[in-house]
């Protein structure tokens, strides 16, 4: 049976790092919409230059074009086992499409962690100026694991009302597509203050737990 897993949490809470680890220990990939977007911006392809033309005068990608971009990347063979998506859905169309696509429901987990905390993490983490890839707390290397790329403090991590007007916006306009999903047999909220191994401990043995409801209801 695929595996399709969906990824939410605040900006720190982790929810990367966690969808890296599970993609490594799964055997399948794990998207970002930021990988996405990146890729689609260099690909030429009528889509691709919208989304960079949108993103070249500072907007945002409207449910459209991200479906669409989205639509594409799960199309492509490496995905045919299952993904784990970090950043999409962001909203409760994005979400209803991703049902669609799937004629079923993904599993999903939200990471929660208080506000406190993020705030905290934001201003310590360190991310790749190449790649984008975050580092795992604790970790001080300056080179990134993953490209070689520098390791550098965003400029939007480093700016304390900056990082708490991100968190008001994620609670916001998260609420919704949370709503959409709470309730469900595949959704799982997890404390994602913890240990980072403790936290992967546990969503391994949630995903498994929702794994078993479905097979269940199939069978």
């Amino acid at each position: 049976m695929a595996l399709h897993v969906v990824m939410l949490g605040p900006p720190a809470s982790g929810k990367g790092t966690q969808a890296v680890r599970l993609a490594q220990s799964c055997g399948i990939p794990k998207i970002s919409t930021g990988d996405i977007l990146r890729e689609a911006a260099q690909s030429g392809t009528e889509l691709g230059l919208r989304a960079k033309a949108l993103m070249d005068r500072g907007e945002l990608l409207g449910d459209t074009e991200m479906i669409g971009i989205v639509k594409e990347r799960l199309a492509r063979k490496d995905a045919a086992n299952g993904y784990i998506l970090d950043g999409f859905p962001r909203t409760v169309r994005q979400a209803e499409e991703l049902d669609r696509m799937l004629h079923s429901e993904p599993l999903v987990i939200d990471l929660a962690v208080p506000d406190g905390e993020l705030l905290t993490r934001m201003q310590t983490r360190r991310v790749c100026s190449g790649c984008a890839a975050i580092a795992e707390p604790g970790l001080s290397r300056e080179a990134c694991e993953r490209c070689g790329g520098t390791m550098i403090t965003r400029a939007d991590d480093s700016d304390e009302q900056v990082r708490q007007h991100r968190l008001d916006v994620y609670g916001r306009e998260s609420k919704p597509l949370l709503d959409y999903y709470r309730g469900r047999p595949t959704f799982r909220s997890i404390n994602g203050a913890q240990a980072p191994d403790q936290v992967a401990k546990e969503l391994a043995a949630q995903i498994e737990q929702m794994v078993t409801v479905t097979s269940r209801k199939r069978s």
